[in-house]
């Protein structure tokens, strides 16, 4: 007599009864480009349906993501002027300060995360500080120190360093600490590869380099290990979430670190996956919105809390009709 378990497959009902791994939209974080300047609303041509907002366009897209119920965005800001140090990111009138304000004004009740790091402001297109033709570790979190008060200042409700210094998460929280922040979270990128997946993000933030690579500041794909040190690092100098990123051909570092953390665990499901999922769908060669669901439950059954991504919407549409 052999087992039979198919017995638990039979109806919908039952599947419903024993599914291990449930899709929520309150694992959503939305991704948003904010871009300076007035009546902007551009489609990323190698993102369909993500555009660059200017802040008198947004409303539309935040109505839209409070009304169905997604808990928090992510903001990416393009600038209006680059320099070699990215000055921009702690003006308090840049595009990001302004948008935090303008966010918790008019929609309180929306998380706002914000994105610490230079490539979009540098000139360069790099991570932070060049000397000698690569990024200066310990000159850039001088820089990210101003950053990252600019943002507290502004009202923002976490931040999330991506800049893959080391050293980013301890010099971040003394600051806050010092300068009276000390219930502001930071969700570190903690674990976060030098991949081919960022390509149309590049697109979206301007931030692609004009030399060399990002390969001495952010880990090898074909590490492993590696990525469980970094996390610990991270966890150590007083992250609050530890994120894995890219999210899908990563989903081993995802189970890893929640094999090994008490703390949340997010992922970031990149540009790079969701112009695959698109193109595909769009040449019929694949259903678009069932491996769209089944790939953001990879990264639920995988072990993350919370899954950054651009299909947010999307799915959040999908769920609220399952319910």
């Amino acid at each position: 007599m052999y087992n039979r378990t198919r017995r638990l497959r039979t109806s919908e009902g039952i599947r419903r009864l024993v599914r291990e791994t449930k899709l929520s939209v309150d694992d959503f974080v939305y991704p948003l480009f904010i871009e300076e300047g007035e009546d902007i609303e551009t489609e990323i041509a190698s993102m369909p349906g993500i555009k660059r907002y200017s802040l008198d366009r947004i409303s539309k897209e935040l109505d839209e993501v409070v009304d169905l119920s997604i808990p928090g965005v992510l903001l990416f800001g393009i600038p209006s002027k680059k320099d070699e140090e990215g000055t921009e990111t702690w003006n308090e009138n840049g595009i990001i300060q302004q948008a935090i304000r303008f966010i918790k004004k008019h929609y309180p009740t929306l998380y706002v995360i914000t994105d610490v790091c230079f490539c979009e402001y540098t000139s360069h297109g790099h991570c932070g500080i060049i000397h000698n033709n690569d990024v200066d570790n310990d000159a850039t979190l001088a820089n990210i120190t101003k950053q990252v008060v600019s943002h507290a200042q502004a009202g923002v409700d976490m931040v999330a360093p991506s800049g893959m210094m080391d050293g980013t998460i301890q010099t971040i929280r003394e600051v806050l600490d010092n300068h009276g922040f000390v219930n502001l979270p930071i969700m570190g990128y903690s674990v976060k590869y030098a991949s081919a997946f960022y390509g149309p993000f590049r697109d979206a933030a301007d931030s692609a380099p004009t030399f060399g690579d990002r390969r001495t500041y952010q880990m090898d794909p074909a590490n492993r290990k590696e990525g469980l040190r970094e996390a610990t690092f991270d966890d150590q100098e007083g992250a609050d979430i530890l994120m894995v990123k890219p999210a899908l051909s990563y989903l081993d570092i995802i189970r890893d670190l929640r094999n090994n953390f008490e703390k949340p665990i997010a992922c970031y499901n990149v540009s790079g996956e969701y112009a695959m999922v698109k193109a595909a769908a769009e040449k019929g060669w694949i259903d678009g919105e069932k491996v769209m669901m089944e790939s953001l439950l990879s990264m639920k059954r995988a072990g993350a809390d919370i899954i950054i991504t651009y299909f947010a919407k999307e799915a959040a549409k999908i769920l609220s009709k399952e319910r």
